[in-house]
């Protein structure tokens, strides 16, 4: 790479990719407040009518909601698409020097799937910017969804190829995987992947009429998130040896809590699918059920939240890349689990607690709850803004301390 850097994102990493991730997640927060709040009957989501009727006969503090939701999404989804592009343009300059080499040989070869993870945020992202703001797409929604199930094959094979090379590499020749350098959660990254390409896929189980489309939907998105399931069991359990061994590296210790993330992924995948078998092939689960359901993948997060959590503050992480002056691509992970806990956490509330009769919509008790994932998603944007100054404005760093 050139050492003319002027700001730490022109020491590029594959990793920046989780910028444009991060964007595209936030998207999906706001939306979440049109997906609960506005009344939708007879469809699966919210589409463009139904937000006109609810902000032309809704109250004020509906108004306001559908206002914010409105903003938010044209907002990050717009930052969604502008990084996604910087670094497909950064990625290709990449690949031309003899650091892009050395990552492909390295174990940080695998941060190369943050491109079909990003990629896959987008195509989620651009469905959700489509209901929301085009009048009568879902008059064509049929026709959509074979076109994005093709979208997200194109991505899920290029993530398969690069997982390919990886564990191809590694596997075949041995004693070329540095186990040294294993000591973190980085390795969950393809499981990451993975899971996004599932949810996708799982898009038109849960929102398509035609069978044909909701069985393909419903096989294809088992098969992308049973393989990300593995894959992270067997990187977690790898890595977390390393780091009971050499401890936590610290530029990529927000990886930690890659799995929350990835457990918010693979929930929605299960509940669309549940919402495909109820609707097309009459299998009926119980609103107690996917409470209980939804309780057990908010109790995993929040213990690999702690972990995380407990592990930076003991390193003095935000200290240094957050709030101090260096500098590691590694913190645009930070974005992902709180994005992805606000998330689960409304699909908790509303669809575990208020679905099963535990909490009345919109009382002083639903408020209270929904405050929690509220502060985290506002936190997350803060902390956006926040890495987007820090990486991409001027900065006197001379380059980016690089995460693996």
């Amino acid at each position: 790479m050139s050492t003319n850097v002027k700001r730490p994102a022109d020491a590029y990493s594959p990793l920046y990719f989780l910028g444009a991730l991060g964007a595209g997640g936030l998207s999906v927060t706001f939306f979440m407040f049109l997906f609960f709040w506005v009344p939708h009957n007879g469809r699966p989501v919210p589409i463009f009518e139904d937000i006109m009727a609810a902000f032309s006969q809704g109250d004020l503090p509906q108004q306001v909601a559908i206002v914010i939701a409105w903003i938010g999404i044209a907002t990050f989804a717009f930052l969604n698409i502008k990084y996604l592009l910087w670094n497909f343009s950064a990625l290709a300059a990449f690949k031309k020097t003899d650091a892009y080499e050395k990552l492909r040989n390295s174990n940080a070869e695998t941060t190369l799937l943050a491109g079909p993870l990003a990629t896959a945020m987008t195509i989620n992202g651009l469905f959700i910017v489509g209901l929301v703001f085009v009048p009568k797409l879902w008059t064509i929604v049929e026709y959509l969804f074979p076109l994005a199930m093709v979208a997200f094959g194109i991505v899920g094979i290029w993530a398969l190829r690069i997982i390919g090379d990886f564990l191809g590499r590694v596997l075949s020749q041995g004693g070329i995987f540095d186990v040294t350098a294993h000591n973190s959660f980085a390795q969950l990254l393809p499981a990451f992947a993975l899971s996004m390409v599932a949810v996708g896929f799982a898009a038109p189980a849960a929102m398509s009429t035609a069978t044909v489309t909701v069985g393909a939907a419903m096989v294809i998105s088992t098969f992308f998130g049973m393989a990300a399931l593995i894959y992270a069991v067997v990187a977690a359990i790898t890595a977390f040896s390393s780091m009971l061994h050499y401890g936590t590296a610290k530029e990529a210790g927000p990886t930690l809590m890659v799995i929350v993330p990835i457990v918010t992924i693979l929930s929605i995948m299960m509940l669309r699918q549940s919402h495909g078998l109820h609707v097309t092939f009459n299998v009926h689960t119980s609103a107690g059920e996917t409470m209980v359901f939804l309780a057990r993948m908010i109790a995993i997060q929040v213990i690999f939240l702690m972990l995380g959590l407990t592990v930076l503050r003991r390193q003095g992480y935000f200290k240094d890349f957050v709030f101090g002056s260096k500098t590691s691509p590694g913190s645009y992970a930070l974005v992902c689990p709180g994005v992805a806990f606000a998330v689960l956490m409304q699909f908790f509330i509303n669809k575990g607690l208020v679905a099963a009769g535990v909490l009345t919509k919109f009382s002083l008790a639903y408020w209270g709850i929904t405050f929690v994932p509220l502060i985290s998603m506002s936190l997350m944007v803060l902390l956006v803004f926040r890495l987007n100054r820090q990486y991409f404005g001027k900065s006197a760093t001379p380059a980016a301390v690089p995460a693996e």
